[in-house]
């Protein structure tokens, strides 16, 4: 019998339509720039719920019609924060000031007339109304005191499946879930019954304390570590469940300055979702930190695409002010540059009223950056890749992740500030592949190095890559005590002697020396000691070849008395060492720095001779890269290849903010100023091989090729000099 007429028109068009849904990419794999957009008021949760002030004007349908107009490419549109829902909950009370609208609805209502995607913008850890109505899903101290967080073992996780179903009844494109850290400090844990009989299942042994930094401890670490991961997976996955379309994604805190109290380690919690998501903003990541964000996140999950949160506000996403434009696009088109897509975060007033201006300012911004289209997104080069351990981190960074984070931030600001193109390589998902995509590896304070990473390393550096080692390298075993042996001896070709208890450490190079017959660094004055802030150790030479001297510093009596601190730095006294080690391994060398060039540019007494003498190691074993970028301290540069064009890309931006004044408080920590005017600045291309011709994305830059070089003068905030080959 033949089906009837209706029913194979039915079944053909659900054959096109699926046909055309798997023909057509996600919508994260199409856009660019996108908005969130969220209330305030309910922030810090148990607000007033008889304030019918709040969010009365928090309207879905004219935050789309904004967004649209300001050339959003999707909207993300908070639903629930720890006290509300901005919809008709059944689980969740309605934020007092709606009545009967529902946001949402009206959202993706409209949204559907812009073809806009509509994210759900579901908050997780939050301690508001719903976690006082919930105690028994709340996290507990090793006393048994709640912390004023939900537990990721508890029961917790159907309420938020329940949640997510809610929302996605709507129609919505996905979810933006935040935020799933475990805290931002101690007590480090949840204690309550739930995860204690968990752990005790799993490891035959009741749960420590608190932090005894041994196999105890590192038990306790991995259990937390997979509470977050099964907990962001099961979400995942009972979203797919029921519709295999929406997406979902997760802030990340897997990167700097988060270590193990947040419940992240960089790899194992990156790929959860269907893209990783991250922020930045200055106030709370630093200017310098913007693009490595970005490269952070990439190197985390090298298989997805990565979106970066900025905000419109000046210093935080609540504090209702609007940034200037030349601010926000310098921002913007940084992660841009970087590979990322990305996300304005606008926060509403109390009633949920929209400020005009940072829908202004946010629009022209977007246009720009979409004008540039077809110059983002290409593959990145780089020389030098910044290694990243996620074990160091926690087992020598510790209860102070901020002191061992210095190197790995002071490499990234080195190679920025020199115009080195970098990438970032992490422990976790390290592989030869990935290794032999820089011509340099660089290793900022990497105590601990396994058996597994220290083979690859050989075969790295046999196969003809460079490593440069800084601080105390593979001289701590997996706990963070002293190794018994360490697994990098044999490539840095020396022995290590001690470890100095002193960090305002001194390096001198004498006159007429030279390193295995190559000047190095020869911008240095010779014969003059220079302060090298942070670790450092005292090596012996072996089949390496030795340059230079380590010299620690002198202590005043009242300070070998212990009557008087060292946070200040003291002068240079004897030497007790080289100050660099050259091996040669195979094809490729080792370069061992007694000190900490990188730290020492990331730290309070920074000074541009130790930043020079890192770069020059990088230049030694590197001398001739693709390109080299001579510009302003404060100009970033950012390489990427289209190789199917044959065309190089070298993005430049200026940041240029003003000097500040003295602090309110805190002196003498100064936040930057706002970016107003564009900068001016000059920078020179010079080319391995000569191109076959350069343009510039912006009218008012002005480009003279000779030969193998490019000089332009750019007037502002970003330029793209476009380079065939």
């Amino acid at each position: 019998m033949k089906p009837p007429i209706p029913l194979l028109v039915a079944l053909l068009t659900c054959v096109l339509l699926t046909g055309r849904a798997r023909a057509e990419k996600p919508w994260f794999d199409r856009v660019m720039t996108g908005m969130e957009v969220g209330p305030t008021g309910a922030q810090f949760g148990n607000s007033e719920p008889h304030d019918l002030r709040f969010a009365a004007r928090f309207d879905g349908q004219e935050i789309v019609r904004r967004a649209a107009a300001a050339h959003s490419e999707y909207l993300v549109m908070w639903v629930r924060d720890g006290d509300y829902a901005y919809y008709e909950s059944k689980l969740l009370p309605k934020a007092p000031g709606l009545g009967q609208r529902d946001p949402l609805r009206e959202a993706v209502a409209e949204a559907r007339k812009h073809r806009l995607p509509v994210i759900a913008y579901c908050v997780v850890q939050q301690g508001g109304h719903f976690l006082k109505a919930h105690p028994e899903w709340e996290m507990r101290g090793a006393d048994g005191k709640p912390l004023g967080r939900f537990c990721f073992n508890s029961g917790y996780l159907e309420a938020m499946q329940q949640l997510l179903a809610e929302q996605l009844a709507y129609g919505i494109a996905g979810f933006h879930i935040d935020m799933l850290d475990q805290g931002f400090g101690p007590p480090y844990g949840c204690w309550c019954d739930t995860c204690r009989d968990r752990f005790q299942r799993e490891y035959g042994q009741p749960m420590p304390s608190g932090p005894t930094w041994d196999k105890d401890w590192e038990r306790m670490l991995e259990f937390r570590y997979r509470s977050s991961e099964q907990f962001e997976k099961s979400l995942a996955a009972h979203v797919r469940s029921l519709d295999r379309q929406a997406t979902v994604d997760f802030n990340y805190h897997g990167n700097p300055p988060f270590s193990f109290e947040v419940g992240q380690r960089p790899v194992q919690h990156a790929g959860n979702g269907d893209f990783i998501t991250g922020e930045t903003g200055v106030w709370g990541f630093s200017a310098l930190t913007v693009g490595l964000n970005a490269a952070f996140y990439r190197a985390a999950a090298p298989q997805q695409r990565v979106q970066v949160a900025m905000q419109r506000g000046v210093r935080m996403y609540h504090d209702q002010t609007t940034r200037p434009l030349n601010d926000i696009r310098w921002e913007l088109l940084t992660l841009l540059a970087h590979g990322a897509f990305v996300t304005m975060v606008d926060k509403t007033g109390l009633d949920g009223t929209l400020d005009p201006v940072a829908y202004e300012r946010t629009g022209a911004a977007f246009a720009d950056a979409q004008a540039a289209r077809a110059q983002f997104g290409h593959t990145p080069v780089a020389d030098v890749g910044i290694y990243f351990s996620s074990r160091s981190r926690d087992w020598l960074g510790r209860e102070k992740p901020a002191d061992w984070f210095l190197s790995f931030l002071g490499a990234h600001k080195t190679l920025v500030y020199e115009h080195i193109p970098w990438g970032v390589v992490l422990d976790e998902n390290v592989t030869l592949e990935a290794l032999r995509r820089f011509p340099v590896l660089l290793l900022p304070n990497v105590g601990i190095v396994s058996e597994r990473e220290a083979a690859l390393f050989r075969q790295y550096v046999e196969g003809g890559g460079n490593m440069i080692l800084t601080g105390y390298p593979g001289c701590f075993d997996s706990m963070g005590g002293p190794a018994a042996a360490n697994p990098l001896g044999p490539l840095i070709g020396g022995k290590f002697v001690r470890k100095l208890e002193s960090l305002d450490n001194w390096m001198r190079v004498d006159a007429g020396e030279t390193f295995g017959g190559s000047q190095f660094a020869p911008e240095l004055r010779r014969d003059w000691p220079f302060l090298v802030k942070g670790p450092a150790a005292a090596w012996n030479a072996e089949t390496a070849t030795p340059w230079g001297k380590l010299m620690k510093p002198h202590r005043t009596i009242r300070q070998q008395q212990g009557k008087e601190g060292v946070e200040w730095p003291m002068s240079a006294d004897a030497p007790v060492g080289p100050a660099v080690l050259r091996n040669r391994i195979g094809a490729g060398e080792v370069l061992t720095f007694a000190g900490s060039p990188d730290y020492a540019t990331a730290s309070d007494h920074h000074i541009v001779e130790a930043r020079r003498l890192l770069a020059s190691a990088v230049h030694l074993l590197h001398p001739s890269p693709r390109v080299k970028i001579t510009a302003p301290a404060n100009v970033e540069a950012i390489v990427t290849d289209d190789s199917t064009s044959r065309t190089l890309r070298i993005h430049l931006l200026g940041y240029n903010a003003p000097p500040q004044t003295l602090p309110v408080r805190e002196r003498p920590y100064v936040l930057p100023a706002l970016m107003e005017n564009a900068p001016i600045f000059r920078a020179t291309l010079e080319f391995r091989d000569r191109p076959h011709g350069a343009t510039t994305l912006r009218s008012t830059t002005t480009l003279k090729q000779d030969g193998r070089c490019i000089d332009v003068t750019v007037s502002d905030v970003h330029e793209v000099v476009v380079v065939r080959y």
